[in-house]
Protein backbone atom coordinates (compact mmCIF):
# COMPACT_ATOMS: atom_id res chain seq x y z
CA UNK A 1 0.00 0.00 0.00
CA UNK A 2 2.98 2.64 0.72
CA UNK A 3 4.82 1.81 -2.39
CA UNK A 4 1.29 2.45 -4.40
CA UNK A 5 0.96 6.02 -2.40
CA UNK A 6 4.37 6.72 -2.70
CA UNK A 7 3.91 6.09 -6.88
CA UNK A 8 0.85 7.73 -6.90
CA UNK A 9 2.32 10.65 -5.43
CA UNK A 10 5.47 10.45 -7.53
CA UNK A 11 2.74 10.63 -10.63
CA UNK A 12 0.96 13.79 -9.22
CA UNK A 13 4.50 15.76 -8.98
CA UNK A 14 5.28 14.59 -12.26
CA UNK A 15 2.38 16.09 -13.84
CA UNK A 16 3.04 19.19 -12.05
CA UNK A 17 6.54 19.08 -13.56
CA UNK A 18 5.42 19.04 -17.38
CA UNK A 19 2.60 21.80 -16.54
CA UNK A 20 5.55 24.10 -15.34
CA UNK A 21 7.49 22.83 -17.89
CA UNK A 22 4.75 23.88 -20.61
CA UNK A 23 4.01 26.45 -18.92
CA UNK A 24 7.23 28.38 -17.37
CA UNK A 25 7.13 31.19 -20.11
CA UNK A 26 3.17 32.63 -18.50
CA UNK A 27 1.97 32.94 -15.01
CA UNK A 28 1.90 29.73 -13.08
CA UNK A 29 -0.34 29.60 -9.89
CA UNK A 30 -0.38 27.14 -7.13
CA UNK A 31 -3.89 26.31 -7.71
CA UNK A 32 -2.97 25.03 -11.58
CA UNK A 33 -0.71 23.03 -10.07
CA UNK A 34 -2.97 21.53 -7.90
CA UNK A 35 -5.23 21.00 -10.24
CA UNK A 36 -2.40 18.80 -12.62
CA UNK A 37 -1.65 16.83 -9.08
CA UNK A 38 -5.62 16.16 -8.29
CA UNK A 39 -5.12 17.31 -4.36
CA UNK A 40 -5.68 20.04 -2.35
CA UNK A 41 -3.30 23.02 -3.03
CA UNK A 42 -1.66 22.84 0.29
CA UNK A 43 -1.14 19.42 0.12
CA UNK A 44 0.08 19.42 -3.68
CA UNK A 45 2.87 22.43 -2.16
CA UNK A 46 3.65 20.02 0.55
CA UNK A 47 4.39 16.87 -1.90
CA UNK A 48 6.32 18.82 -4.27
CA UNK A 49 8.77 20.17 -1.76
CA UNK A 50 8.87 16.83 0.23
CA UNK A 51 9.88 15.03 -3.39
CA UNK A 52 11.97 18.10 -4.98
CA UNK A 53 13.58 19.47 -1.84
CA UNK A 54 12.04 22.64 -3.29
CA UNK A 55 8.91 24.53 -3.50
CA UNK A 56 6.80 24.91 -5.96
CA UNK A 57 7.86 28.41 -6.81
CA UNK A 58 11.80 28.28 -6.17
CA UNK A 59 11.27 25.35 -8.35
CA UNK A 60 9.86 27.61 -10.76
CA UNK A 61 12.26 30.39 -9.94
CA UNK A 62 15.36 28.66 -10.62
CA UNK A 63 13.74 27.13 -13.74
CA UNK A 64 13.00 30.26 -15.26
CA UNK A 65 16.73 31.49 -14.27
CA UNK A 66 18.52 28.48 -15.49
CA UNK A 67 16.28 28.18 -19.28
CA UNK A 68 17.22 32.58 -19.48
CA UNK A 69 20.94 31.71 -18.88
CA UNK A 70 20.96 29.02 -21.42
CA UNK A 71 19.26 31.75 -24.11
CA UNK A 72 21.67 34.56 -23.16
CA UNK A 73 24.76 32.08 -23.72
CA UNK A 74 23.42 30.08 -26.78
CA UNK A 75 21.67 33.32 -28.72
CA UNK A 76 22.47 36.69 -29.02
CA UNK A 77 19.42 38.15 -27.37
CA UNK A 78 18.61 41.76 -25.51
CA UNK A 79 18.49 40.42 -21.41
CA UNK A 80 15.71 42.50 -21.19
CA UNK A 81 14.05 40.49 -23.42
CA UNK A 82 14.78 37.25 -22.23
CA UNK A 83 13.81 38.94 -18.82
CA UNK A 84 9.90 39.40 -20.13
CA UNK A 85 9.91 35.58 -21.46
CA UNK A 86 10.44 33.91 -18.46
CA UNK A 87 7.71 36.49 -16.47
CA UNK A 88 10.40 39.02 -14.88
CA UNK A 89 8.36 42.06 -14.21
CA UNK A 90 11.16 44.50 -15.67
CA UNK A 91 14.70 44.75 -16.33
CA UNK A 92 16.06 44.84 -12.60
CA UNK A 93 14.17 42.02 -10.95
CA UNK A 94 15.64 40.45 -13.12
CA UNK A 95 19.17 41.18 -12.73
CA UNK A 96 18.49 40.91 -9.22
CA UNK A 97 17.18 37.38 -9.16
CA UNK A 98 19.92 36.30 -11.57
CA UNK A 99 22.73 37.54 -9.68
CA UNK A 100 21.23 35.67 -6.35
CA UNK A 101 21.21 32.84 -8.19
CA UNK A 102 24.76 32.78 -10.18
CA UNK A 103 26.38 35.33 -7.71
CA UNK A 104 26.86 37.52 -11.71
CA UNK A 105 24.84 39.79 -13.04
CA UNK A 106 23.30 38.86 -16.25
CA UNK A 107 25.21 41.42 -18.00
CA UNK A 108 28.15 40.33 -17.27
CA UNK A 109 27.30 36.28 -17.79
CA UNK A 110 26.23 37.54 -21.46
CA UNK A 111 29.81 39.06 -21.89
CA UNK A 112 32.22 36.48 -20.38
CA UNK A 113 30.09 33.63 -20.77
CA UNK A 114 31.58 31.17 -18.21
CA UNK A 115 30.26 27.80 -16.89
CA UNK A 116 27.25 27.80 -14.29
CA UNK A 117 25.86 25.35 -12.18
CA UNK A 118 22.02 25.47 -13.97
CA UNK A 119 18.79 23.93 -12.05
CA UNK A 120 18.70 20.38 -13.64
CA UNK A 121 15.16 19.14 -12.33
CA UNK A 122 13.31 21.26 -15.21
CA UNK A 123 14.50 18.74 -17.78
CA UNK A 124 13.88 15.31 -16.14
CA UNK A 125 11.71 13.39 -14.02
CA UNK A 126 12.28 13.20 -10.21
CA UNK A 127 11.91 10.70 -8.16
CA UNK A 128 12.58 10.33 -4.36
CA UNK A 129 13.16 6.86 -2.65
CA UNK A 130 13.18 6.52 0.73
CA UNK A 131 15.08 3.52 2.61
CA UNK A 132 14.01 3.96 6.01
CA UNK A 133 16.93 1.91 7.87
CA UNK A 134 14.73 1.68 11.38
CA UNK A 135 11.19 0.03 11.52
CA UNK A 136 11.48 -2.17 8.39
CA UNK A 137 8.87 -5.21 9.03
CA UNK A 138 11.77 -7.37 6.99
CA UNK A 139 14.60 -5.84 8.31
CA UNK A 140 16.37 -8.36 10.36
CA UNK A 141 17.17 -7.27 14.37
CA UNK A 142 20.91 -7.92 13.62
CA UNK A 143 20.61 -5.55 10.86
CA UNK A 144 18.73 -2.83 12.85
CA UNK A 145 21.26 -2.70 15.52
CA UNK A 146 23.86 -2.13 13.14
CA UNK A 147 22.44 0.76 11.86
CA UNK A 148 21.58 4.23 13.53
CA UNK A 149 18.26 4.75 15.81
CA UNK A 150 15.35 6.18 13.46
CA UNK A 151 17.46 6.94 10.74
CA UNK A 152 16.14 7.97 7.36
CA UNK A 153 18.67 7.39 4.00
CA UNK A 154 17.12 9.80 0.81
CA UNK A 155 18.77 9.11 -1.95
CA UNK A 156 17.73 11.66 -4.65
CA UNK A 157 16.76 9.79 -8.01
CA UNK A 158 16.76 10.83 -12.27
CA UNK A 159 16.23 10.56 -15.46
CA UNK A 160 18.31 12.15 -17.73
CA UNK A 161 18.36 11.89 -21.25
CA UNK A 162 22.32 11.57 -22.87
CA UNK A 163 22.48 12.87 -26.77
CA UNK A 164 24.72 10.94 -29.35
CA UNK A 165 28.31 11.96 -28.34
CA UNK A 166 31.84 11.19 -28.06
CA UNK A 167 33.60 9.55 -25.30
CA UNK A 168 37.23 10.45 -24.82
CA UNK A 169 38.62 7.70 -22.75
CA UNK A 170 41.50 5.95 -21.76
CA UNK A 171 41.50 2.05 -21.08
CA UNK A 172 43.48 -0.12 -18.17
CA UNK A 173 44.20 -3.42 -18.39
CA UNK A 174 42.23 -5.55 -15.64
CA UNK A 175 41.03 -3.05 -13.25
CA UNK A 176 37.40 -3.81 -11.91
CA UNK A 177 37.35 -0.49 -10.02
CA UNK A 178 39.19 3.04 -9.27
CA UNK A 179 41.59 1.94 -6.79
CA UNK A 180 42.97 -1.32 -9.19
CA UNK A 181 42.63 1.61 -11.92
CA UNK A 182 45.32 4.05 -10.33
CA UNK A 183 48.00 1.30 -10.11
CA UNK A 184 47.80 0.13 -13.48
CA UNK A 185 47.71 3.79 -15.12
CA UNK A 186 47.76 5.95 -13.07
CA UNK A 187 46.34 8.98 -10.73
CA UNK A 188 46.93 12.01 -13.40
CA UNK A 189 44.26 10.65 -15.77
CA UNK A 190 41.58 12.58 -14.15
CA UNK A 191 43.37 15.83 -14.17
CA UNK A 192 44.29 15.20 -18.12
CA UNK A 193 40.29 14.31 -18.88
CA UNK A 194 39.17 17.69 -16.76
CA UNK A 195 41.47 20.06 -19.42
CA UNK A 196 40.03 18.91 -22.37
CA UNK A 197 38.39 21.71 -23.69
CA UNK A 198 34.67 21.37 -24.98
CA UNK A 199 33.75 18.47 -22.84
CA UNK A 200 29.82 18.34 -22.53
CA UNK A 201 30.45 17.14 -18.55
CA UNK A 202 33.06 16.58 -16.07
CA UNK A 203 35.03 13.59 -16.23
CA UNK A 204 33.78 9.98 -15.10
CA UNK A 205 34.80 6.91 -14.10
CA UNK A 206 33.14 4.38 -15.93
CA UNK A 207 32.24 0.59 -16.10
CA UNK A 208 32.68 -0.45 -19.49
CA UNK A 209 29.65 -2.95 -21.25
CA UNK A 210 31.01 -5.94 -22.77
CA UNK A 211 30.40 -4.42 -26.60
CA UNK A 212 32.94 -1.09 -25.12
CA UNK A 213 35.56 -3.20 -24.08
CA UNK A 214 38.01 -4.30 -26.01
CA UNK A 215 39.84 -7.76 -25.61
CA UNK A 216 42.72 -7.44 -22.97
CA UNK A 217 41.94 -3.92 -21.28
CA UNK A 218 40.22 -3.33 -18.16
CA UNK A 219 35.92 -3.00 -17.17
CA UNK A 220 36.83 0.16 -15.42
CA UNK A 221 38.03 3.46 -17.35
CA UNK A 222 38.03 6.50 -17.19
CA UNK A 223 37.13 9.21 -19.67
CA UNK A 224 35.07 12.82 -20.82
CA UNK A 225 32.16 12.91 -23.17
CA UNK A 226 32.19 15.34 -26.03
CA UNK A 227 30.49 16.55 -28.90
CA UNK A 228 29.64 13.99 -31.69
CA UNK A 229 31.11 16.70 -34.21
CA UNK A 230 34.08 17.16 -31.70
CA UNK A 231 37.83 18.32 -33.88
CA UNK A 232 39.77 18.41 -30.97
CA UNK A 233 42.77 17.39 -30.07
CA UNK A 234 42.95 13.52 -28.41
CA UNK A 235 45.88 13.54 -25.77
CA UNK A 236 48.53 10.87 -26.25
CA UNK A 237 47.32 6.89 -25.55
CA UNK A 238 43.73 8.28 -24.79
CA UNK A 239 41.12 6.47 -27.73
CA UNK A 240 37.72 8.48 -28.86
CA UNK A 241 34.54 6.66 -29.64
CA UNK A 242 30.98 7.24 -30.08
CA UNK A 243 28.11 6.79 -28.34
CA UNK A 244 24.35 6.59 -29.26
CA UNK A 245 21.76 8.78 -27.43
CA UNK A 246 20.31 7.02 -24.18
CA UNK A 247 18.59 7.68 -20.96
CA UNK A 248 20.52 7.65 -17.45
CA UNK A 249 19.37 6.73 -14.28
CA UNK A 250 20.88 8.62 -11.48
CA UNK A 251 21.31 8.29 -8.22
CA UNK A 252 22.43 10.98 -5.42
CA UNK A 253 23.19 10.34 -1.65
CA UNK A 254 23.28 12.56 0.82
CA UNK A 255 26.16 14.85 1.44
CA UNK A 256 28.54 14.22 3.80
CA UNK A 257 30.81 16.19 5.70
CA UNK A 258 33.77 13.95 6.26
CA UNK A 259 35.55 12.88 2.89
CA UNK A 260 37.04 10.21 4.46
CA UNK A 261 33.82 8.26 4.60
CA UNK A 262 33.21 8.25 0.32
CA UNK A 263 33.63 4.25 0.72
CA UNK A 264 30.74 4.65 3.20
CA UNK A 265 28.39 6.88 0.91
CA UNK A 266 29.36 4.70 -2.36
CA UNK A 267 28.10 1.58 -0.27
CA UNK A 268 24.79 3.24 0.71
CA UNK A 269 23.95 3.89 -3.11
CA UNK A 270 25.46 0.70 -4.20
CA UNK A 271 22.45 -1.11 -1.64
CA UNK A 272 19.88 1.41 -2.81
CA UNK A 273 20.75 0.52 -6.39
CA UNK A 274 20.51 -3.03 -5.40
CA UNK A 275 17.47 -3.24 -4.08
CA UNK A 276 15.82 -0.41 -6.66
CA UNK A 277 13.55 -2.35 -9.35
CA UNK A 278 13.12 0.67 -12.37
CA UNK A 279 9.97 -0.98 -13.39
CA UNK A 280 7.88 0.57 -10.79
CA UNK A 281 8.34 4.22 -12.39
CA UNK A 282 8.61 2.81 -16.12
CA UNK A 283 12.11 1.71 -17.00
CA UNK A 284 14.38 -1.01 -16.93
CA UNK A 285 18.17 -1.41 -16.75
CA UNK A 286 19.81 -1.60 -20.03
CA UNK A 287 23.67 -1.98 -19.69
CA UNK A 288 24.52 -2.05 -23.50
CA UNK A 289 23.16 1.64 -24.10
CA UNK A 290 25.75 2.90 -22.57
CA UNK A 291 28.61 2.75 -19.71
CA UNK A 292 27.59 3.37 -15.99
CA UNK A 293 29.48 5.51 -14.74
CA UNK A 294 30.66 7.77 -11.00
CA UNK A 295 31.40 10.89 -10.56
CA UNK A 296 34.32 12.08 -8.33
CA UNK A 297 33.18 11.94 -4.83
CA UNK A 298 32.70 15.36 -2.93
CA UNK A 299 30.98 15.25 0.11
CA UNK A 300 29.08 18.39 -0.64
CA UNK A 301 26.77 17.17 -3.22
CA UNK A 302 27.01 13.18 -2.57
CA UNK A 303 27.67 10.12 -3.87
CA UNK A 304 26.63 9.88 -7.50
CA UNK A 305 25.94 7.07 -10.05
CA UNK A 306 24.55 6.94 -12.90
CA UNK A 307 23.31 3.18 -15.01
CA UNK A 308 21.67 3.10 -18.49
CA UNK A 309 18.15 2.61 -18.74
CA UNK A 310 14.96 2.61 -21.15
CA UNK A 311 11.35 3.19 -20.82
CA UNK A 312 9.09 0.46 -20.69
CA UNK A 313 6.63 0.31 -23.98
CA UNK A 314 3.03 0.92 -22.55
CA UNK A 315 0.61 -2.47 -23.73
Amino acid sequence: MKRIERREKINAIQRMQKHIDKHLGEKITLRSLADEAGYSPWHSARMFKEYTGETPFDYIRKMRLSRAASRLKDKDEKIVDVAFDFVFGSHESFTRAFSRQFGMTPRIYKKEKPDLKLFLPGYIRNYYYRKIQEGEDEMSDKKRKTRTENKIRTVFIQVVDRPARKLILKRGVKANHYFQYCEEVGCEVWDVLANIKDALYEPIGMWLPKKLKKPGTSTYAQGVEVPKDYSGEIPEDFEIIDLPPCKMMVFQGQPYEDDEKFEEAISEIWEVINDFDPKIYGFKWAEDDGPRFQLEPWGYRGYIEARPVRQLENK
